[in-house]
């Protein structure tokens, strides 16, 4: 069954006296495209929770947070005098500079900004990292589950639409009869109007023309875009009820459905075939973006 690049999943852990909460956000991407926001105490884990989210999510524009919530009886934190000293020198010399004053409340400003006060130690023990890493993992199995879920309703969708593309598909062909009347009348009309005008009857071909017409509405046939269309759908449908998910495949077919549809118009030569052709146009791009959500 496909899944949907869209995903959300949250969890919580509480190790030493502080709460670590991991959120992640997907949305659709051509590539893995990873924004990850971690304190610095986890800076040293980068490189093993961005191969989480690759062996997991695969492929998508993914937005990843791990927050600290310390307890309200925690006494732990420390302050990054380095940083907070030259926060202090820079805004002190940029108000020099534009004659402002500081104000008394500099010192507490400098503490809001980030990474200068810090809460917490700065390096996990081992056994707090192992709760933070099963709670990245769930975290990554809920936003997994939550892609297949989407995934599912993108699935149906997608089958309800490409049914509708089959059925309009089933309006057409009992209006191909008349279209080849239509035609070989017109040819008729145009036969006659030019017999009417030329005094050179004796040199017009009656068989030659007839083998013209015949060539003319063979090439106008549209069993085989008819038949090939039919089989793009079916691959589709196929595809969506597969075990893998594959947006890119998905996506491969759809071109090949639309150019069969095109080539549908191309030979119709009729209004009402016309209309029908649109109207499947018309749903077969509601189905390109819905491909473009898929894993």
């Amino acid at each position: 069954m496909i899944k949907s690049m869209t995903g959300f999943g949250k969890t919580t852990v509480a190790p030493g006296g502080r709460t670590v909460n991991v959120e992640i956000r997907t949305l659709n991407s051509k590539t893995l495209d990873v924004n990850l926001r971690i304190p610095s105490m986890y800076r040293d884990k980068e490189a093993e929770i961005r191969t989480e989210i690759n062996r997991a999510l695969e492929r998508g524009k993914i937005d990843f947070m791990i927050t600290l919530d310390n307890g309200s009886d925690s006494n732990e934190f420390a302050i990054n005098l380095p940083l907070a000293r030259k926060y202090h020198s820079e805004i002190t010399r940029l108000a020099n500079e534009l004659g402002e004053t500081t104000g008394n409340d500099l010192i507490s400003t400098i503490l809001k900004i980030p990474e200068v006060l810090k809460a917490g130690r700065e390096v996990p023990d081992e056994n707090e990292w192992i709760m933070v890493k099963t709670a990245i993992n769930e975290a990554l199995a809920l936003t997994d589950a939550f892609r297949s879920a989407e995934g599912e309703l993108l699935g149906n969708d997608m089958t309800d639409r490409i049914q509708l593309i089959l059925d309009l598909l089933l309006k057409a062909e009992p209006l191909e009869g008349a279209r080849i009347s239509n035609l070989r009348d017109r040819f008729q009309r145009n036969q006659d109007e030019f017999l009417e005008k030329t005094t050179k009857v004796d040199k017009f071909d009656e068989n030659r023309f007839e083998q013209e017409i015949f060539w003319y509405l063979e090439k106008l046939d549209i069993t085989e875009e008819k038949l090939r269309l039919r089989k793009h759908c079916d691959y589709f449908i196929n595809t969506l009820r597969s075990g893998e998910s594959s947006g890119r495949k998905l996506g491969f077919i759809t071109q090949e459905i639309g150019r069969e549809i095109n080539t549908l118009g191309s030979k119709a030569y009729d209004a009402e075939i016309q209309m029908i052709v649109v109207q499947m146009k018309d749903e077969l791009e509601k189905i390109k973006e819905q491909v473009s959500n898929v894993l």
